[in-house]
């Protein structure tokens, strides 16, 4: 288990080397061409209501997408994670990320509840989901802390759970324990990863 989150650790440490090397011209035209690969993607495109994720560290930035998502015609959902209980976590839904987006712990951004609607998972047509790392067989190597791999089964099992990533960030395979979850689809800047 420890030789695990060893190899964990150096991977997220290796993936952060490889994205930091990059000059910012050549991360901003690979990040446009993931916002596109999103754009014409066919469950993006027929979906209504979006579960997004508010990046950090080098995780890919959604805020553009965001921000077209009501001339698109979808619904932002975000998730407000319980910082008291591990398990805890609500979707909130957003129409402006100026006004219903807060400060939250450390450098952290979250949806202000008190501003925004709930939205039930039932109802999430696709969630894009964040992370460090993936590999060709879905493996996602999160930030660490384990929200998202307890998000993802509170999902319909008809949302497409959507990775996003730069190729630096995708391996052949990842170190995964068993309560590690798995995206269906990953999107990069040249291609289109479907879980085998």
């Amino acid at each position: 288990m420890e030789d695990v989150k060893d190899k964990k650790l150096a991977l997220r440490r290796e993936t952060r080397e490889r994205i930091t090397s990059l000059n910012s011209r050549e991360l901003a035209q690979k990040q446009a061409r993931i916002e596109e690969q999103l754009l014409e993607f066919a469950n993006f495109q027929e979906s209504e209501i979006v579960l997004f994720y508010l990046s950090r560290g080098v995780e890919i930035d959604l805020s553009r997408i965001i921000e077209a998502c009501p001339r698109l015609g979808k619904e932002v959902v975000l998730p407000l994670f319980d910082q008291k209980k591990q398990t805890g976590c609500r979707l909130l839904k957003i129409t402006g990320m100026e006004t219903e987006i807060k400060a939250a712990s450390g450098h952290d951004f979250e949806p202000d509840p008190d501003q925004c609607k709930p939205v039930s998972f039932d109802n999430i047509d696709i969630a894009l989901i964040p992370g460090v790392a993936f590999d060709e067989k879905g493996g996602r190597l999160g930030d660490g802390s384990g929200r998202y791999d307890r998000l993802m089964p509170l999902l319909p099992n008809t949302a497409r759970k959507v990775g996003l990533a730069l190729e630096n960030q995708v391996y052949g395979v990842l170190p995964m324990e068993s309560h590690d979850k798995a995206v269906d689809i990953i999107i990069t800047e040249n291609r289109i990863i479907y879980k085998i």
